[in-house]
């Protein structure tokens, strides 16, 4: 039986594992994850059943965006590792069969990069300048910004640099968005990409992959700000000036080219943010590959909304020959699926602000029913890992952990809430960041500053003691104390934890679905309360998942029950729950 992990193709049906590396592990006691830290947990990753690793940017930066303001593409930031560190983290993943994947982040740099230095020294009109967007401003001295774009962290979508231009960031004011139409641009990222290939990765996730391509030619500056909002990222005819242009898979067809450079070729998963209609035109296999399917991300707990994502996803594949979908449930950038499902379901077309804006605020706005979140999020995962395409986790989502919504004010990070924050409105994405609980046995102090969080100890994120037997620095974001119930040491002795139940489900996935590459997949007739669908098990029997919302039991097909996510002695499945099942006929 040939294993995922052999075939060239492995990342069609991949378990992939986002490593979000600050808050991973601290393996040198800075109170920062660390790429060490990663290499001495490729043990716990193998057992979990994962893969490929992908590992959130990681070069040197300011932190301006937790680490997507890159000053240097081809480094590790030095508090973080050294280049011999990631050899050694890629051969250790290679030794055990997993992939290893790297963050690349193209649509800008870090101000502080060597190019955006060059541009602000060479002036108006240099080649140098070119790389990026600059402008000139409005008003009778150019003092005012060339139009009203907004930026997705808040305030102006502009800043004026000494000489009285003004350059476009998309994002925050430390991330100057770069200009595609210049060619240097192009070749300074074929080289990053080759780089980090010859350094080992097997793949990448591009980030704002659908953000590339930009034309501000089309029509004034001004008129372009007033009918194109920038947050309007969902794009339907691809004339938005910033978001998902037709232009831009010229830049992937180029990437492609790159890829099958090696043997075998690399592959890359872009974060685009386009309508489901047009995921398959990133995901060809002329281009990247593969593309984010957010709908998971996206739904709250009910039947119709998750019917719903994984009939967009499939038929996205579908549309893609050579492709598959992919599954997301959680990340670095969206609140926790535990708290998700805990909280009062509403309408989905509010669900960013009613997330972001009033429950984050202070972890009190609306009730958290934990155990309710938790049977959902254990259903969920079975529903999820069930499906053909590729399966990605966030770091902490296999131990079942909340949003840490009350993070002090003062101690976050994120600039997203930077204009908010002020008035005590919103957090923004702090709260899934928080370092990983490894070890229960150094739990924290409750003392300091919040008797909710704790101090001096970590959880076993950093050591327990340096080597000169000082103590470690303090996390850079606070635990709270209930993450003691959540740490892998205590999950992994529990048969009825999240862990367990993640090690199951994906052992029991490689072993059943993804062992036989057949990616079909039959959604099946059900009530209006349950999700049902089928595909080929490795023996030839029918693999059938079942996933009930509805208040009523229903009744679980006849044959051998692989896994469930609670109990099933009656042979009825309950509200919020999930079984397998391999069918007798």
């Amino acid at each position: 039986m040939t294993l995922n992990n052999e075939r060239d193709d492995w990342w069609k049906q991949a378990v992939v594992y986002q490593i979000y590396p600050r808050s991973f592990k601290d393996a040198d006691g800075d109170g920062l994850g660390d790429i060490p830290g990663v290499t001495s947990k490729i043990d716990y990753l193998k057992d979990l059943g994962v893969d490929a690793l992908w590992l959130s940017p990681f070069y040197p930066s300011d932190l301006a965006d937790g680490g997507y303001d890159v000053i240097d593409y081809r480094d590790v930031d030095p508090r973080l590792g050294t280049m011999d560190d990631f050899d050694a983290m890629a051969s250790a993943a290679h030794e055990v069969g997993m992939k290893i994947m790297v963050d690349i982040v193209p649509n800008h740099t870090a101000d502080k990069h060597v190019l955006f230095q060059e541009a602000l020294k060479a002036g108006r009109g240099s080649a140098a300048r070119d790389r990026y967007i600059f402008r000139e401003g409005r008003g009778e001295h150019g003092e005012l910004p060339p139009n009203d774009w907004v930026s997705l962290f808040g305030g102006s979508a502009w800043e004026q640099v000494e000489d009285g231009q003004w350059y476009l960031h998309i994002f925050a004011k430390e991330q100057p968005d770069l200009n595609w139409q210049h060619p240097d641009v192009h070749e300074e990222f074929k080289k990053t990409l080759r780089f980090w290939s010859d350094h080992g990765t097997d793949g990448f996730r591009v980030d704002v992959a659908h953000g590339l391509a930009k034309d501000l030619e089309s029509a004034p500056l001004e008129e372009l700000g007033k009918r194109y909002p920038v947050h309007a990222t969902f794009n339907h005819d691809g004339k938005h000036p910033l978001w998902d242009r037709t232009e831009v898979h010229e830049i992937y067809h180029e990437w492609r080219e790159v890829f099958n450079e090696y043997d075998p070729p690399r592959f890359a998963v872009g974060e685009a943010w386009v309508v489901p209609e047009h995921q398959h035109l990133y995901a060809s296999p002329d281009e990247l590959g593969q593309v984010f399917n957010f709908e998971f991300a996206k739904a709250n707990w009910t039947v119709v909304q998750f019917r719903e994502a994984i009939l967009d996803g499939l038929n996205s594949a579908e549309q893609t020959k050579g492709s598959t979908t992919t599954w997301v449930m959680n990340n670095h950038d969206v609140p926790r699926g535990a708290s998700r499902y805990g909280l009062p379901q509403i309408d989905a077309t509010a669900y960013h602000q009613f997330v972001h804006d009033w429950i984050l605020r202070d972890g009190k706005s609306y009730f958290e029913d934990r155990e309710l979140g938790t049977r959902r999020a254990r259903a969920a995962i079975l529903m999820e890992a069930g499906l053909p395409g590729s399966l990605y986790v966030y770091q902490g989502e296999e131990l079942g952990l909340f949003e840490v919504a009350d993070i002090p004010w003062d101690k976050l990070e994120d600039p997203t809430p930077f204009f908010t924050r002020r008035n005590f409105t919103e957090k923004g994405r702090d709260g899934c960041r928080v370092p990983l609980p490894w070890d229960s046995a150094d739990a924290p102090e409750p003392a300091g500053w919040d008797a909710n969080f704790g101090e001096k100890r970590s959880f076993g994120f950093s050591p327990a003691t340096l080597d000169d037997g000082k103590a470690p620095a303090e996390p850079h974001l606070p635990q709270p104390l209930w993450f003691k119930d959540y740490a892998v040491d205590v999950e992994s002795g529990n048969p009825d934890s999240m862990l367990t139940l993640y090690r199951e489900a994906l052992k029991e996935r490689a072993s059943l679905l993804t062992a036989t590459a057949d990616t079909s997949c039959q959604m099946l007739d059900s009530s209006d309360d349950v999700i049902a669908y089928s595909r080929p098990s490795v023996d030839g029997r029918r693999f059938v998942s079942l996933t009930n919302f509805g208040t009523e039991e229903v009744d679980i097909p006849h044959g051998d029950i692989v896994l469930a996510s609670a109990p099933v002695p009656t042979g009825k499945l309950p509200q919020d729950t999930s079984v397998w099942v391999l069918l007798d006929v």
